[in-house]
């Protein structure tokens, strides 16, 4: 059962409007990248150590961080009161995260979780297990290759994207792919760094998936395209595109809609180990539905003109 029938929607004619829409968000994100100097970027990539701690009770952020000025490790001391310290999922639980040191001492994350369970020992868990939450600790060395990885992960997948879809289509068509792809990433990346959420991953994974998704609604509706075109032999190629779309429109929506109930679900009761995943395949969701309509077909039109 089609839960959208016989529409009849001229959605060419708004891809100016459309166009302004995009720009405006992707200057939006560039902005904020060039005013924070770059996205913000997990110990995954430049190296460091995360500590995340328990307490039996709800912490005072600014009281871990005053305490945090001064700390004795193996005879030097250190101030890790400008270190991101925030709240990890509950209010009772504190994320600890550090860069690499140089020098770093032997038993260094021994003795911030030795320090951090000195703070409020009347609110440390009889369980020492029960305090630490999560332990992550990457080398600069380790962290610079991964990011050197991902950036690669993420290029060939669109370098063979594009060679698939000129072999399976045309090589308009691989344009105007990769161009609603490249759009998706963009406008995702932008939006991490307005709201200062950090690059991990586990959101390089949610990127990549957000590019097989939105090529997913991307080849149907080329597909239908190609179909439409032999049998509108005599329309032209906005009639043919607008025609696909609205063939195409019903599946879009239910396809699109059960994706984002599920990344919603998951970003409201997945925890903090999720919750920038999740929040990256919400953006990438609304976003890639939105690109395979208003900025892959445009893209085509604009190819096939010229």
């Amino acid at each position: 059962m089609r839960i959208i029938k016989d529409t009849n929607i001229d959605f060419m004619s708004k891809s100016h409007l459309t166009r302004i829409l995009s720009l405006s968000i992707i200057s939006l994100g560039i902005i904020s990248l060039f005013i924070n100097k770059g996205p913000k970027l997990s110990i995954d990539f430049i190296g460091g150590t995360l500590i995340a701690v328990n307490y039996t009770d709800e912490i005072n952020i600014n009281d871990v961080r005053s305490s945090m000025e001064n700390v004795e490790i193996e005879g030097q001391n250190y101030d890790f009161s400008t270190a991101e310290i925030k709240h990890f999922g509950d209010l009772s639980n504190v994320a600890f995260r550090i860069t690499s040191l140089e020098n770093e001492p032997e038993n260094f994350t021994k003795s911030l979780i030795d320090k951090m369970s000195s703070l409020y020992p009347s609110l440390v868990p009889e369980n020492k297990d029960d305090f630490i939450l999560a332990i992550e600790k990457v080398g600069p060395k380790i962290g610079a290759e991964l990011r050197g990885d991902a950036v690669m992960a993420i290029f060939s997948a669109l370098i063979l994207i594009l060679i698939y879809i000129t072999i399976r289509f045309e090589l308009k068509y691989a344009v105007g792919a990769i161009a609603a792809l490249a759009h998706d990433v963009i406008i995702t990346l932008g939006i991490f760094s307005l709201f200062g959420f950090e690059i991990s991953l586990a959101v390089i994974a949610a990127f990549l998936t957000i590019v097989g998704y939105s090529l997913n609604d991307t080849i149907v509706i080329f597909d239908r395209i190609r179909e439409n075109s032999k049998m509108l032999k005599n329309s032209t190629l906005i009639t043919v595109i607008n025609q696909s779309i609205n063939d195409s429109l019903s599946r879009t929506i239910v396809t699109s809609l059960t994706t984002f109930f599920v990344v919603l679900i998951l970003f409201l009761f997945g925890g903090e180990v999720l919750n920038t995943f999740s929040f990256a395949m919400i953006i990438g969701v609304i976003i890639g539905t939105y690109s395979s309509i208003f900025v892959a077909s445009p893209v085509v039109i604009y190819m096939d003109k010229n």
